[in-house]
C-alpha cells in the first residue's frame, strides 16, 4: 500500500512550492525506506523546475541531495538496517547490465540511461519525486552510507555537489605537486577547493574580484586571483595542470584554456544555458583537453563520503525552512549563499497541507 507523506511541490514553473501529500510506493523487496532529515537545495533543482533544461513534469517535487535514516526496509535488502544513516543522491535506479553499469558508473547508463532522483520515468513508467520531502523509498542498490562523522545537514549536498567535484579532481588526479585552479566559489567550487586541498593539491581560485578570498583561504586554497584584473590572462598563462570550471555562465573558454600547462585539462561540471565557443588551437596547442564530468557512480560516491569524513569537511551550508525555499531558491540565483543552502525537514511537521 503507498505510503502518504509531505512534500513540497510545484504545479508549473512559475508557481511557488506548496506543502502537499505525494505517494512514495510500499518498500518493494530491494528497497529501502528513507526517513529524510535534510534535504539540498542544487542548482539543477531550480534548472530543471523552472524549464530552463526543458519541459518538467509536473506536479513534481524535486531534491537529490537526501540525508536521513532507515526506517523500514525490504525482505530482501542486506546492505542496509533499520536506524542506519544513509544518503541518495541523484540517481535511484540503472539497468545494472550494461558495461557502464558493471564498471560501477551507473550515471552513464547505455541501456535507457540512469533513472533520476527526480522528474525521471522510473521503470514503473511512474515519474520519480525528489527529496524536499519526509520520507523517500529507494532501491537499496542506489542507497549510500553516510559516515557518522558527517551530520545529515553538511552530508546531504555532498550527494551532488560532493560528488560532482570530487570525481573530476580524482580522475585528473589532483595530487600533491599538481597545481588546481577552481573556477567560481559557488556551491560545487567551494566543494572543490576543499577536495583538492585534501587531496594535497595547491588549489587558486579564479573568481571576477577578490571578495571571497578570505573565505577561499579558510576552505584550503593557498591564493585567489581576479580575472577581471588588467593582462590576468597573460600574466598567469601556462600555471595549472588542472581548471575545475564549476560556473555556470558563458566564458572566453580559449583564454581559460591558455592557464594550463601543456597536456593540462579543463574539467567542466558547471553547466550554461548557451553554448560555448571554442577554438581547435586552444587545445591542439600543448595538447589540452577540455573534458566533461557528470556526477560518479554509486562506488565513487561512497568514497567521496568516506574521504570527506576522514578529513573532516562537509558542506557549508545554510539552513532554511519548508516555508522559505522559494526565497532560498532567488538568493541561490543571485549568488547570495554560503555556500549551500538546506531544507530542515522536520519543518514539515507543522506544515499544513495546502490544498
Amino acid at each position: 500500500m503507498p505510503i502518504s507523506v509531505k512534500a513540497l511541490q510545484k504545479t508549473g514553473p512559475d508557481a511557488p512550492f506548496k506543502v502537499a501529500t505525494i505517494d512514495r510506493r510500499d518498500p518493494r523487496p530491494d528497497d529501502v525506506l528513507i526517513d529524510i532529515k535534510a534535504a539540498g537545495i542544487c542548482h539543477s533543482d531550480i534548472h530543471t523546475i523552472r524549464n530552463e533544461w526543458g519541459e518538467a513534469h509536473f506536479p513534481l517535487t524535486v531534491g537529490h541531495e537526501i540525508a536521513g535514516v532507515v526506517e523500514a526496509v525490504g525482505s530482501d535488502v542486506t546492505k542496509y538496517k533499520v536506524g542506519d544513516r544513509v544518503g541518495v543522491g541523484c540517481m535511484v535506479n540503472s539497468c545494472g547490465e550494461c558495461e557502464e553499469c558493471r564498471d560501477g558508473q551507473e550515471q552513464n547508463c547505455t541501456r535507457g540511461g540512469m533513472v533520476g532522483t527526480y522528474d525521471s520515468e522510473d521503470v514503473d513508467g511512474s515519474i520519480t519525486q525528489g527529496g524536499y520531502s519526509e520520507k523517500v523509498v529507494v532501491n537499496q542498490d542506489f542507497v549510500l552510507r553516510i559516515p557518522d562523522a558527517l551530520d545529515f545537514d553538511v552530508a546531504a549536498p555532498l550527494l551532488c555537489a560532493g560528488i560532482t567535484t570530487y570525481s573530476p579532481l580524482a580522475t585528473w588526479d589532483a595530487a600533491p605537486g599538481k597545481k588546481v585552479a577552481v573556477l567560481g566559489l559557488g556551491g560545487l567550487g567551494h566543494m572543490g577547493v576543499q577536495i583538492a586541498a585534501a587531496k594535497g593539491a595547491e588549489v587558486t581560485v579564479l573568481s571576477r574580484s577578490l571578495k571571497k578570498e578570505q573565505e577561499a583561504k579558510e576552505l584550503g586554497a593557498t591564493r585567489t586571483l581576479a580575472t577581471s584584473e588588467e593582462d590576468f590572462f597573460k600574466n598567469h598563462r601556462g600555471e595549472f595542470d588542472l581548471i575545475l570550471n564549476t560556473i555556470s555562465a558563458s566564458i572566453p573558454v580559449d583564454k581559460y584554456m591558455s592557464l594550463l600547462k601543456p597536456r593540462g585539462v579543463m574539467a567542466v561540471v558547471g553547466l550554461p544555458p548557451e553554448k560555448q565557443a571554442f577554438s581547435f588551437g586552444s587545445v591542439i596547442g600543448g595538447r589540452k583537453a577540455i573534458a566533461g564530468s557528470n556526477i560518479g557512480g554509486i562506488p565513487e560516491t561512497q568514497e567521496m563520503l568516506d574521504f570527506c569524513a576522514e578529513h573532516g569537511f562537509g558542506a557549508k551550508i545554510e539552513k532554511v525552512s519548508v516555508h522559505k525555499v522559494d526565497d532560498a531558491y532567488e538568493r541561490v540565483v543571485a549568488g547570495d549563499v554560503k555556500f549551500r543552502c538546506v531544507i530542515d525537514t522536520s519543518t514539515f511537521a507543522d506544515a499544513e497541507v495546502e490544498a
